[in-house]
């Protein structure tokens, strides 16, 4: 019996060990930190001429996973292709100058190490940047069954553009105050990406985000410091905030009501009344993504939010087309 005790303890050691050395494996990052934050130009594809009418999209683009985003479902290879293949055909429709990516991979298990930045950027959009907010070896989730996890994964936020980008920075928020350590381990950055976009000698900036989708007060917290940077932007050039605040049109507390009572700030496709929803795909009953302008800066010419991409993601794009001031 002593015999068998010993060796149960040992044999529990062993699981106990392997299961530390895994989880500091499994959430250690890939990359050298200096690779989150990447500024490339491609000098295969020619420069975009000059225009006076300009466009920008913004589009969670959920790893192309469509409506199966995060459930624990069988996820083929044909899925990511055929979704891919329809954000290739609608975006060469709609010829945006400028795209801002969110939930967007670089090389992850979970979309077949596709690089889907630069496979949409090859439809002409010379300049990228490119901000990683998710690097994990494994990613244990979802939790159960074993066989859909993520496993490695390499994504984040990428802005590609027709016209040159500069001065490109990755802006860490706030994280969950109170998050248990193990999910704190492989907790998803949420950026604030900033860029200046050259336009007919003109820069403008924007400022790409991806709020904290689960928790109010972080997403609160987070809010502000994007606020705070707007505002230390949008009096001296033409700005541009836009992505996935995770924030209801319709909610009267939610956060981004904030932006709706600036009166020197415009929102893309919107009307107050009735918000043109974005999420989810196939059956969309929320708006949580927008494009907000600085309107001293930039004149309004048209949105709307692109139903035409299906469910490619989980969330729909919105099109701005403008002019500068």
């Amino acid at each position: 019996m002593k015999s068998f005790f010993k060796y149960f303890v040992k044999f529990l050691l062993l699981l106990i060990v392997a299961a530390i050395v895994f989880f500091f494996w499994a959430s250690s990052s890939t990359l050298d930190a200096k690779q989150y934050q990447v500024l490339s130009t491609n000098n295969k594809i020619l420069k975009k001429t000059n225009d006076s009418i300009f466009s920008i999209v913004t589009y969670n683009i959920g790893y192309l996973s469509g409506m199966t985003n995060n459930l624990p479902v069988p996820k083929p290879k044909e899925l990511f292709e055929k979704n891919l293949q329809t954000v290739l055909t609608e975006t060469k429709k709609v010829n945006p100058d400028i795209i801002a990516f969110q939930e967007i991979d670089y090389n992850a298990s979970r979309s077949y190490h596709v690089n889907q930045q630069n496979q949409i950027a090859k439809l002409g959009f010379k300049y990228t940047a490119q901000a990683v907010n998710w690097d994990k070896r494994y990613l244990p989730f979802p939790y159960w069954p074993i066989s859909m996890q993520f496993g490695k994964v390499v994504s984040g936020q990428s802005i590609i553009s027709k016209y040159p980008l500069k001065e490109h920075q990755r802006i860490v928020l706030s994280r969950v105050a109170d998050a248990p350590f193990h999910r704190n381990a492989f907790y998803l950055d949420r950026l604030a990406q900033v860029v200046k976009v050259i336009i007919n000698k003109q820069e403008v900036v924007l400022i790409n985000i991806h709020l904290e989708a689960f928790d109010t007060a972080t997403r609160a917290n987070q809010f502000q410091e994007v606020l705070n940077l707007f505002n230390k932007y949008k009096d001296n050039y033409p700005t541009i905030l836009l992505g996935d605040f995770n924030s209801s049109a319709r909610n009267k507390e939610a956060i981004v009501q904030k932006m709706f009572a600036m009166s020197d700030v415009g929102s893309a496709a919107f009307n107050k009344e009735n918000p043109a929803n974005t999420f989810n795909t196939e059956n969309p009953f929320e708006r949580i993504d927008y494009i907000f302008y600085t309107k001293n800066s930039i004149q309004y010419v048209s949105g709307k939010v692109l139903n035409q991409f299906k469910q490619a993601s989980d969330h729909l794009p919105i099109l701005m087309e403008f002019k500068l001031k």
